[in-house]
Parts: C-alpha cells; structure tokens; sequence
C-alpha cells in the first residue's frame, strides 16, 4: 500500500515536469526534506515507514538507527531501491533493503551500538511516491552504552543539527505518550532551530501503552502544551506485530479502529492517526508547490515577451519564397551599411564599454599613434650633430669656408624628411587593419546567411586592399612633394638670422605651459620591491614638467612628484607571468629616477594603454630611447670627433634651422595625413558600400544561393516557434494547477514558550504521571500554560485551531456519550500572560 495523499500529488508534480520540458528547462520545486527526530524508542522509523508505505527500516532494541539515513524517493514506473554504496545494484526486496542497511550500519560502526554521522544514502524508486529525501536520524540518548563514546548524546544532538537547520526541512518531532511531553528533547531541539514553530509537527506515538485510567487528549487538543501545527497521535505496529509480519494496511486499519473506540480520542479520531500525517504533510508539500508558482510564471512570462515579437516575424515564415529573399538581402545590405557608418561615424546605441573600436580607434590612431612613430624617428642629438659637421665639411671639401652652406641645411632636412615614410605608411597600414575589423564585426549580423556574410566580407575587403594602393601612393606623393621644394621663405620658418633666438623661444614657450595637465589615469608601478609592499597602483597625473601619483584619484594624498628633466621612455619585455604591459622611464644621466630605483617601471593592462602613455609622455617632451643599429662603432666616431669653435657655431646654427623646417613639414604632414586616408579610404568605402555593393553581390552569383539559410539558422527558427508555444502551454498548465489546488493557511501563532530554547522557558508540570493522568481527578495545571478545561464539543479543537494562552479559558460542554469526570474549572481563573 502507498500514500494516498502523496500519489494524490504525482499527477499535478508530473504536469509541471511536462511544463518545463517542452521548453527544455529543469522544474526544481526543490520539495522539503522530512526529517524524523525523536528520543530512542520513540517510534520514529515506524513513523517513516507508514509514511512511505513500505516496511523496511530495521528493529530491535537499544539505537537501531545508529547512521542517519537519507531515503530518497524517486517517481519511476516501477519499484525497487537502490543503495550509493552498491552502486548498480538493484533491490525489488524489501526485507534485503533492511539486512543491507543493518550490514552497512555494522561495516561503519560495528555491532556495539556504535554511532556514526556518514549516513546511508537510499534510493526509493515506485510509482507510488514524489520526488522527497526522508531522514531518519538515530534517537537522542543520555546514557551511552556498549562502545559509544561519553559524549554520545552530544554527538547525536550535532548530527540531528546538520539536517533540521535547513530552511527547506519539515520536523516531526516525535514524543512517546508514555513520557512526559514537557521536557521531550525533539521539541527542543525543533524550537531551536524552529522558534516560531512554521517546520514543526508535533507527533505523539505510543498512546496504546498508556497506563490505564490515563490519556494523552489534552496535548492533542493542543491545549496542555501548544504548538502552532499542533500534534498528531499515531499508534504503530508493536514489536509482536512487526514479528508477525504483520503489513502496513493492516495496522493501519487497527490504529483507525483504536482512535474510534477510545473513549478519550474518538471525537477527534478523523483528526488523527497515519492518514492525518499523511495528509498534514502533503498539505505542506502542495503549499510549497503553490508558493514556488509566482517565480515559475514570471520567469515565463519575461521569456515569452523576449520571444514575441522574433516568433511573429518567423510565424508564417517560407524559406524558398523569392520575393521573400529579394526582399530579406535589401534589409541586409541596407543593415550592414547603416552599421558600418555608425561604427565609423560614432552613435549612442549598442556602445561597446570595453574597448575602442571602429571610429574611435581610428581617430587613436591618426592623434596618439601616428605622432608617437612621427617622435620615434628623431634621431638623437650627438647623432645629428655629427651628421651636420660631416654635411659642412663635405660640403667645403678641401677648401675652409667662410659662410655656413645652406647645402648642408637641405641634405640633412631632406634625409629627415624621407624617414618621414615609414611612421605614414604604418599609420595607413593600421587604418586599414581596423576597418577590416570593422567589416567583420558588422557582417556578424549576416551569419544566419553563410553565403551572404562571406561574399559581403570578400567584396568590401577587396574593395579596402584596392584602395590601399591608391592611398599609400597619395601619402608618398605627399613626402615627395615636400622633398621637391624646402621653401625657406615660410612665415614659420626662423631664418638664418633668427636661429640663434630660437633657443631661448622655445625655452620661453615651454615655460609657458608648466602648469598644464597633460593626462590623468592609473598606473602600476611595478618595481617596488616585495619587502616594501610589491607592485601597486597610484593614480598618475602628467603635466608640462612634471609627473606626480597620488593614493588614489581624489588627489589629496600625494606620494611623489617626478621633474621631467633629463628623462626618457623604453620598452620592458614582458614578465612570463605577468598579464600586464610595462615601459620605464630612466635618466639619460645615470642617475636615480625615484628613491634607490635607477628606473621607474609603470605597468597597464593593455598594449594600447602603453602606446598612449608614451604619447602623452611625448607631448610632454620625454623621448623614447634611440636604439643605433651600430651602437659601438657610433659611439667611437662620436667620442673621437671634435670641432673647432667656428665649426660648432655653423652646426649649431644649422640645428635650429632643422628643427624649425622639420616642426613645419611635421605639422603640415600630421595635418594633411587624417585628410588624405578620410578621403581616399574611409569615406570612398562607405561610399561603395551605399552605392555597389548591392549590385556586385548581385553580380557575384545566384541571388537563392547567397540567402539559403544556414542549419545553425533553420533551428533557432524551429526552437524560437517551438518554445513559444511551450512557453504558452506551460502557463496555461501552471494557471490550471493554481485554480485547482488550494493553499492551507499557517495556524495562528501560539504561546510555546514552554518548550525550552532560545530565549525560551522552560516549565514541565509537576510530575510526569500527573501530566498524562486523565481519569483520576483534576490535573495541575503546568507553569506557563492555560488551565485545562473541560472536553470540547464533537469537532475538538482542530476547527478551530490551538487555544491561545493569553485568552481566559472557558469550560466546554462534554459530548453526550462521554460523561466527564473532571469537575469545572473555577471561573475566575485567568490563562496566565
């Protein structure tokens, strides 16, 4: 025989699971663990199994549950169990099921009443039952025995702790009859870890072995002692009838005819007994179904609104309709154009917060990282005064000249000007790169169409690489319009006369712009040794002559200000295991940078943050470090050469005349560069993409051939109807199971400050026989609870709910056939507060 109740819930458990699996999900109703807790010899197992309705947990005397055992109940259509510990084998029964766990208890804890916390884990798969874990936890024991250890009852509280502290955990607190109810330890325990009662259910067991003239009504009535949820009495097999091998339905059956013809229990005898359990439990189980509904319904709710308006547009949906992909490449095209220009032009939708990209790199490019190789080709300054006095000689060969030659000026500005190549052609190579990348992030769009997407990559890019040429040709052009004419007669241009001032002019400028902040931003320094903290982040600010960090970016707490004088920047290799970026900043003159530190590593996070450092370092006239192809051999030629002082002066004068030339062609190339790749480049391919591309993808090939979809496409069209309509059944089933269950509201909360705990007292009556005594006079009334009053009428008090404490109790007319022996209570006496 199963539980009626819980195959009352199989059904309605199995509709969700249909639910959720038309749409592929997992329904966790996460149902409640029921954990049976009680002293030894209380009856807990029979408890379990007359929940479960199999008859398979062991007996006999003293701890028969010395591990705890976790009984999970799987739904299946057929029975049998199944131990963690044999796994693949199967057991179809019962009475093996027992010999395995007394065998498996042995192997742990031997066969002396030994405990152990591992618990068994069973498998219980039957039609019969609902996905639940049922613990059966060993009884509280005060003395130990045999070879338990001294703190056997401590060890047994902290085992029954693991498990009834979890919020999703019922507690049958179960109490023998025959004991006193006051200072039960399961009750405890429950209130501790349950102080407003919600998880309890009070369980009386037992009331057959009762001394005669006693009965437990009282504490049924949930009027001695209350709880919130109340007791429930039940009477299991005794230990002959478990011998006898007497089944469930049976003693079932007894346990009705037990209640009925109590004298004491029969006006609440559909209130007690197994089946009440039963139903008591799978009350709270359709509760918690219930509760857990509303999060069910708008989690598909939300995802039925996702999918609405991409299941209208695939509702209706042909395939091989060919207006359908005339019109379907006409959106794509038109799509892919609009995003390509809003990648370059900049919009407010789908910004990427993670990185640059389209536009924006490309402006990086043209303003930070064409300078930076722009400043990478200056050579360094021994360098080219040395060229310039080898220029003057050659130049005067074996005559002494007089005058500076004005040769000597354009030989060493055109040689500066055709290292000017180099950084333009990368700064074209590095435009080009990203506005590949941009058709790629653009075309992603058309991934549904294979065909479409690629030939779309092909064409736009094989347009970009024809005009690569174009582009790089028109940069060219431009250096050598600069080396066919040096116009000295430039209004910037300082002139023979004026080089001598042009020193102090720029000192004057430079001066003029000390207090201007350059760039803020974090930083790490990565130098710092471990015994002084090892590498950590400040917050940096770069001005005209300085570098300072502070704590953090409010500025307030300044850990070190750097002058700029004599520095340079240089590449660091990147550590092996280190996922950061570092340069370093050094002093040309050997000397310390910061603290004891020859160098100042500074490390970012990504290679462009390092490109951009260095630029800003730039405009702030820290260098790069010129590395010589041919270090030694230059340097000996610098260290040997010397110069007379008329020489030094013409170098000197032709220095200035260089800077001053090199800083227009400079300005004039960092200008006309962003135009000329804008012109030739990015705005002829938005051009071509608007105007031709359409009709080279329609020249490329079968129009039907570029719009088959791909089968990655053809599912999700399939799963987006499929799941739709999943989705609006499942609501519908959810919308059936909550018009046809109903949600048992929580009893009202009572005074059960009797029981002890947390913060509670605790107030046992004054005897254990007094307590249960029924017949034999008037009772005491225990400290702390209401005076007991006379029987309730034929309903008893489940109608109606516990008795509040605080309310003055009022004497109850006895049914007809039950003549009362107890005289009234005094009418003047008041419940206690």
């Amino acid at each position: 025989m199963g539980n009626r109740g819980m195959e009352d819930l199989i059904p309605l458990v199995n509709k969700l699971q249909d639910a959720f699996s038309y749409i592929g999900q997992a329904c966790n109703l996460d149902l409640p663990q029921i954990a049976v807790v009680g002293g030894q010899s209380a009856g807990k197992s029979s408890v379990l199994e007359n929940f479960v309705g199999r008859d398979f947990l062991p007996r006999g005397s003293g701890i028969v549950t010395r591990r705890p055992l976790v009984l999970q109940l799987i739904s299946a259509t057929a029975e049998w169990a199944e131990f963690l510990h044999c796994k693949g084998k199967k057991f179809t029964d019962f009475d093996e099921v027992r010999q395995e766990i007394e065998a498996e208890t042995d192997r742990a804890v031997g066969a002396n009443k030994g405990i152990s916390p591992i618990p068994i884990n069973l498998r219980v798969y039957s039609p019969h039952v609902l996905n639940l874990t049922l613990i059966d936890l060993p009884g509280i024991t005060k003395v130990p025995v045999g070879d338990q250890p001294v703190d056997i009852e401590q060890q047994i509280r902290d085992m029954i702790m693991q498990f009834i502290t979890r919020e999703s955990c019922l507690i049958l607190a179960v109490t023998p009859a025959n004991s006193d109810l006051a200072n039960s330890d399961a009750l405890k325990l429950a209130k501790d870890v349950d102080p407003q009662g919600l998880r309890t259910i009070g369980v009386i067991t037992k009331l057959d072995l009762m001394d005669e003239g006693t009965d437990a009504r009282e504490v049924l009535e949930n009027k001695l002692l209350p709880l919130r949820r109340g007791y429930i009495g039940v009477v299991n097999r005794s230990q002959k009838d478990i011998d006898g091998k007497k089944d469930i339905k049976a003693a079932l059956e007894a346990e009705r005819k037990f209640f009925l013809s109590h004298p004491a229990y029969r006006h609440v005898a559909e209130k007690m007994g197994t089946p009440r359990l039963q139903r008591v439990l799978n009350e709270q189980l359709t509760n918690h179904i219930r509760d857990t509904l509303p999060a069910f319904r708008s989690k598909l709710q939300s995802q039925l609104l996702a999918l609405d308006k991409e299941a209208e547009e695939y509702r209706g949906y042909r395939p091989d309709d060919p207006s359908r992909k005339t019109k379907q490449l006409l959106q794509m095209v038109q799509q892919f154009s609009v995003d390509f220009e809003k990648r370059i032009e900049g919009s407010g939708d789908q910004v990427d917060t993670v990185e640059l990209s389209g536009g924006a790199k490309i402006n990086r490019i043209f303003h930070e990282r064409f300078p930076f190789e722009l400043v990478k080709m200056e050579c360094d300054e021994k360098e080219m005064r040395r060229e310039i006095s080898y220029a003057i000689k050659n130049i005067h060969g074996i005559r002494t000249g007089l005058f500076t030659p004005d040769m000597a000026f354009e030989a060493i500005v055109k040689k500066q000007v055709m290292q000017l190549k180099g950084p333009c052609v990368k700064c074209v190579d590095m435009v080009i790169q990203e506005l590949i990348n941009t058709v790629r992030q653009c075309s992603n769009k058309l991934e549904c169409f294979p065909m479409l997407q690629e030939e779309t990559e092909r064409i736009v890019t094989t347009h970009i690489r024809d005009r690569e040429g174009r582009a790089k040709d028109q940069v060219l052009l431009l250096i050598d319009i600069q080396l066919s004419y040096i116009n000295t007669n430039h209004e910037d241009f300082i002139g023979f006369a004026n080089a001598q001032q042009r020193t102090s002019q720029s000192n004057k400028s430079q001066s003029s712009a000390v207090n201007q902040v350059i760039r803020k931003g974090w930083l790490t320094i990565n130098n710092i040794s471990i015994m002084k903290g090892g590498a950590k982040e400040y917050w940096f600010v770069l001005t005209a002559e300085s570098l300072s960090w502070f704590k953090d970016d409010e500025e307030k707490e300044k850990k070190y200000m750097l002058p700029l004088d004599n520095l340079k920047v240089r590449d660091v290799e990147k550590s092996f295991l280190s996922s950061k970026h570092i340069f370093c900043i050094f002093n040309t003159e050997s000397r310390n940078v910061y603290k004891d530190n020859r160098t100042l590593e500074l490390a970012c996070d990504s290679q462009e943050d390092v490109d951009s450092w260095k630029s800003s370092l730039l405009r702030a006239g820290v260098y790069p470090e010129k590395v010589m192809a041919v270090e030694s051999e230059s340097t000996a030629a610098t260290e040997n050469f010397s110069m007379d002082p008329q020489l030094e002066r013409k170098v000197e004068t032709i220095r200035n005349l260089v800077d001053s030339y090199m800083a227009i062609v400079n300005k004039c190339i960092r200008d006309l560069m962003p135009k000329t790749i804008m012109h030739l480049m990015i705005n002829n391919v938005k051009d071509f993409i608007n105007a031709e591309l359409l009709a080279q993808l329609y020249s490329a090939g079968d129009q039907n051939t570029l719009m088959d979809e791909s089968q990655e496409q053809a599912q999700r069209r399939d799963e987006v109807l499929r799941t739709h309509q999943a989705l609006k059944e499942a609501l519908a089933i959810i919308g059936d199971i909550s018009t046809t269950t109903f949600t048992v509201p929580m009893p009202p909360p009572v005074d059960n400050s009797w029981v002890g705990g947390a913060g509670g007292r605790r107030s046992p009556p004054s005897s254990p026989t007094s307590s249960r005594r029924m017949s034999s006079g008037q009772r005491p009334a225990p400290r702390g609870a209401p005076p007991p009053p006379n029987r309730p009428g034929p309903l008893g008090p489940f109608n109606n709910t516990a008795e509040s404490p605080q309310a003055p109790s009022r004497p109850n007319r006895a049914p007809p056939s039950i003549p009362s022996r107890r005289p009234p209570p005094s009418p003047t006496r008041q419940a206690p507060p």
